[in-house]
C-alpha cells in the first residue's frame, strides 16, 4: 500500500481515497499506528467490517476519530461511528460503512440502517461512497440496487477476491461486488496455506498468520463522480499482481 497507493493517486489524479483496513494489523484488526500508516500512504477514510474490534486497544481510538469507520448497523452502543463527511477542497464527501447479515455476525438490518444514514448524508452532500462488507454477492448487489441513484459508489469488501463486474447502474451509481485484496498473492487469501488447510481437513482451529515474502497484489477501483449531481461518470478496476 505504501509503495503503490501514492503512485496510483498521482497516475489517476485521485482526489479522495477510501480503503477497507480491518485486517491491516498483522491480518486481524487495526491499530492506531497501522491506521496512521494508511493515512500517511494516502488513504483519506478507513472502512472496516467484522474484524474491526479484534484489537481491544484500538476501540477507544474509534471514538476519537471521524476517519476510521465501523459498520453503521452494529448496535448503537458499539464504539465508533458508521459514517462520516469529509471536506476535500471545498467538496463534501459522505462515506458510509455497512455489514451484511448472510453468513456474517448478527447485526441490524443494513437496508433499514443504510436508508436512515443515506438520508442524513444526502442532506449534507450529493456524493456518497458506501462500503458494503458482506459475504454474499446478492446482498452486496442488493444494497447497491437499493441505493442506485442515491449513492455515488458502492463497493463490496470481505471476500479478499476481486470481482470483474465493475459497472454503473441506470441511476448513476458505480458498483463492484468486491474490491479484492492488497497483500500477499501466495497462500489462501493472504494467510499461510498450512494452517488454513489443516482447519479444513481436521476441523481443528490453528492460528493463521500472514504470508511473509513472495509476490503481492494491489486491488482497487477508480470512479469519476460529478461533484454537482453525485452521479458516477466512469469506473475502472485496478488489479496489479506479481509485485515484488
Amino acid at each position: 500500500m505504501a509503495r503503490y497507493l501514492p503512485l496510483t493517486r498521482e497516475q489517476h489524479q485521485i482526489d479522495f481515497c477510501v480503503a477497507n483496513g480491518e485486517n491491516a494489523a498483522g491480518g486481524f484488526g487495526l491499530t492506531e499506528a497501522t491506521a496512521k500508516d494508511l493515512f500517511a500512504a494516502g488513504v483519506d477514510v478507513i472502512t472496516s467490517g467484522n474484524h474491526i474490534f479484534d484489537k481491544r486497544e484500538f476501540r477507544p481510538y474509534l471514538d476519537q476519530t471521524d476517519r476510521v469507520l465501523r459498520p453503521a448497523n452494529y448496535p448503537s452502543a458499539t464504539p465508533g461511528r458508521g459514517s462520516t463527511v469529509i471536506d476535500v477542497a471545498g467538496v463534501r464527501i459522505g462515506v458510509l460503512n455497512l455489514m451484511g447479515r448472510v453468513f456474517m455476525p448478527a447485526v441490524d438490518d443494513p437496508f433499514a440502517v443504510g436508508r436512515r444514514v443515506v438520508d442524513e448524508l444526502l442532506a449534507q452532500t450529493p456524493i456518497i461512497i458506501l462500503d458494503m462488507h458482506a459475504e454474499a454477492t446478492s446482498e452486496k448487489m442488493g444494497i447497491a440496487r437499493f441505493f442506485d441513484g442515491e449513492a455515488s459508489l458502492v463497493f463490496g469488501t470481505h471476500t479478499h477476491v476481486q470481482t470483474a463486474d465493475e459497472q454503473i447502474f441506470p441511476g448513476g451509481t458505480a458498483y463492484i461486488t468486491d474490491l479484492g485484496m492488497t497483500g500477499p498473492t501466495d497462500g489462501v487469501i493472504g494467510m499461510e496455506s498450512k494452517a488454513v488447510i489443516e482447519r479444513f481437513t481436521t476441523s481443528l482451529s490453528e492460528r493463521f498468520s500472514v504470508v511473509k515474502g513472495g509476490m503481492s497484489q494491489f486491488g482497487a477501483l477508480v470512479a469519476t463522480i460529478d461533484r454537482e449531481t453525485g452521479k458516477a461518470l466512469s469506473v475502472k478496476r485496478l488489479s496489479i499482481r506479481g509485485l515484488g
